[in-house]
């Protein structure tokens, strides 16, 4: 019988080998004698008894081809962001939270019909919206995850009432705002569903001592000053589907990049590099059934999109996540106007629309309430509501035309 160690160095060989057939470059030692100890050196090689050795490519100049075999993680891409100082140490340990959170997330929402996680609380959050089972679930490993990351200060959730100032042990710097389960009227019937981030840094209130007689409401005051910024003041954002496959998408402002769960070994995957969306499409993302609640401007614009020499289709899924993705892929509109009964629309412009438009427009696309661009709309409440209209240029502009 062959021994576990033998069997293990025969695979170790094995595989070794295999890569060397599959590598592009040989390689060679090159070393120069010195005296002294063994110890690693600054250039990745070891010096031994003074020998430092390091690796030669052969064939200088060569382009290296990247392997078939070769993926690059999440964890990996935030550490290169970070080498380069695009982003730095904190801002990689906040999203790495936010996607751990994201995987646990994907799991509940998978396994939501076996652990009884379907229906509803039985409570209602601030908006006045039934809250489901997984909405709570959801907030609650969000919460975790950026508080025991140490570098969130304040915390923001569509499901609280307030922001949230993170106790002064794992207290850190970052604001970070989020719907933890959009589209989660969706949850059982198995639709595609997501969160959405995103992350600012703090400005100089953020940085205001707590006297001791300062009382719970000064906090809160302190909190909402320092939450409510608008867009342009975007470090990160992002959001994460959980649909046929699992999707998180994120920019730190240098372009959008998509990344999906590899079950396999429990990691992100980057999968599109620089995603931009066409400037233009034919798909259009709106909910229909609230047309008669519109006005007869956007009445209008809807009216003559369904003109039969205007070949456009209508897609709406009614999660903000899963509509929004399709029009980042494939180009299009989407909108979720004001009506007679949501004067200002229905979704939150720091939870929602803010993070969207910010990465929209890193894909090349704009994101507008109708008049105004997203990004500089300066919010005057936590859960302020706005209209949104969001995806390719030429077809966002077109619509402002109509509703001027």
């Amino acid at each position: 019988m062959v021994s576990a160690a033998t069997a293990a160095s025969r695979l170790i060989f094995s595989s070794s080998q295999s890569i060397s057939r599959f590598s592009p470059l040989q390689t060679l030692a090159s070393c120069s004698s010195r005296h002294g100890p063994r110890r690693p050196n600054l250039t990745g090689g070891f010096g031994v008894g003074g020998v430092r050795c390091m690796a030669v490519a052969e064939g200088t100049g060569a382009t290296k081809k990247k392997s078939g075999y070769e993926i690059e993680t999440l964890t990996n891409w935030l550490l290169k962001q970070e080498q380069v100082g695009t982003i730095d140490a904190e801002l990689t340990i906040v999203l790495s939270s936010i996607s751990m959170a994201c995987k646990q997330i994907a799991s509940l929402v998978q396994r939501a019909s076996i652990s009884n996680l379907t229906g509803v609380q039985g409570a209602v959050n601030v908006q006045g919206e039934d809250q489901k089972k997984l909405d709570v679930v959801s907030n609650e490993v969000f919460s975790n995850c950026l508080r025991s990351s140490g570098r969130t200060g304040i915390i923001a959730s569509e499901e609280e009432d307030v922001p949230v100032a993170v106790e002064e042990s794992y207290s850190g710097n970052y604001i970070v705002v989020f719907d933890p389960l959009d589209g989660s009227s969706n949850i059982d019937a198995a639709v595609s569903t997501g969160s959405i981030f995103g992350i600012y840094s703090p400005n100089d209130e953020c940085f205001a001592e707590i006297q001791e007689d300062g009382t719970l409401d000064t906090v809160e005051q302190r909190c909402v000053v320092n939450v409510c910024q608008p867009g342009n003041n975007l470090l990160a954002a992002g959001y994460c589907m959980y649909s046929s496959s699992v999707i998180f998408v994120l920019t730190i402002g240098k372009g959008v990049y998509a990344f999906t769960l590899d079950p396999m070994f429990g990691e992100f995957v980057l999968t599109t590099e620089q995603v931009q969306i066409p400037k233009s499409g034919k798909i259009y993302s709106f909910n229909e059934g609230n047309y008669q609640l519109w006005d007869d401007k956007l009445k209008k614009y809807i009216d003559d999109l369904k003109d039969p020499g205007k070949p456009y289709s209508s897609r709406y899924i009614g999660s903000l996540v899963g509509d929004f993705h399709r029009t980042l892929l494939y180009g299009g509109i989407y909108g979720y106007p004001r009506d007679k009964k949501s004067k200002n629309g229905k979704l939150r412009l720091l939870y929602e629309c803010a993070p969207m438009s910010f990465i929209v427009e890193q894909a090349g696309g704009k994101g507008s309430d109708g008049h105004h661009r997203i990004l500089d709309i300066e919010p005057t409440e936590i859960h302020q509501r706005v209209p949104l209209y969001i995806g390719s240029v030429d077809e966002v502009e077109k619509l402002e035309k109509y509703l001027a």
